[in-house]
């Protein structure tokens, strides 16, 4: 799992489109925002969902980056958004537990 958490931090995308989603990862809801991302229904288990917002994104950045006409960056920042959620919910799920006193 932390073999994604390190796909994410390798990810060199434009400072002002970091910053933006940054904005907006407080309000990121899981059941609320990954279904419509995804497409579909059943929400996946963190790891998978990260794979797929990977795949999502770079698709995305790809298309930003050859300036094409279907480009929207609000979409983008969305799914960075949604990438940050779940690697947010990642490493709470991995953190060792404090050791009891």
């Amino acid at each position: 799992m932390l073999d994604l958490l390190s796909l994410i931090s390798a990810l060199n995308r434009p400072s002002l489109l970091v910053r933006t989603a940054r904005f907006g990862i407080d309000d990121y809801s899981r059941t609320q925002h990954l279904g419509r991302i995804l497409k579909t229904v059943h929400l996946p288990r963190t790891g998978e969902a990260i794979l797929q917002l990977l795949e999502i994104e770079n698709d995305l950045n790809t298309a930003r980056t050859a300036n094409r006409a279907e480009y929207a960056i609000a979409d983008h920042v969305e799914v960075l958004i949604a990438l940050m959620g779940e690697a947010r919910l990642l490493r709470a799920a991995t953190r060792p537990l404090p050791a009891p006193t």
